[in-house]
């Protein structure tokens, strides 16, 4: 059970129906984090605003995916492992690729670098090295994408602090963690 209110449909006020309906309308259903995040609705607009602009750039959906997979794994977040493991499979993964990615690797170079990268964002809370950047410059990103992934990261961390702290009810096919929250 979740430890923060999840607002569902036939309780949401007018504004959150209203941000429910544009959502339903993208993706056919509002995912149970969505709900979490509509206690605020100008947190949810921040959230999808983020969302739908970062979704514009320039890294393509499937690295999108791959860093979100190891980001979920490295930060333990069940919940995000398993959104983005459906998000992933309709994004064209393939499990051998979801598994790479959940341990920090893809089958890709240059995918590889950009998750390398986002992992080692995080665990040095941005502070990376001149050969760091260097590598994912050498792997074929530009100093946009590279702002890119770093946006994806922030993003990533953000649903996983929510649905860590919430507890929210994973409501994709849920998988397990490999290693322990």
């Amino acid at each position: 059970m979740s430890r923060i209110n999840v607002i569902e449909a036939n309780d949401a006020n007018p504004e959150q129906a209203a941000l429910y309906g544009a959502i339903t309308e993208q993706l056919g259903v509002v995912p149970n984090f969505l709900k979490v995040f509509a206690n605020s609705p100008d947190a949810l607009k921040a959230f999808l605003g983020l969302h739908g602009i970062a979704g514009a750039g320039s890294l393509e959906p499937q690295t999108r995916e791959r860093i979100a997979l190891a980001l979920a794994e490295q930060n333990s977040c069940q919940y995000c492992a398993s959104a983005h493991t459906a998000i992933g499979r309709k994004a064209g993964l393939d499990n051998e690729e979801i598994q790479a990615n959940r341990a920090g690797g893809s089958s890709d170079a240059k995918a590889a670098a950009a998750v390398a990268f986002a992992r080692s964002l995080v665990e040095h809370t941005g502070e990376v090295t001149n050969a760091e950047i260097q590598a994912v410059r050498d792997a074929g990103y530009t100093d946009s994408d590279i702002v890119e992934i770093i946006t994806h990261v922030g993003m990533n961390i953000l649903t996983n602090i929510l649905a860590k702290a919430s507890r929210v009810e994973i409501d994709f096919p849920k998988v397990e963690l490999k290693k322990a929250a």
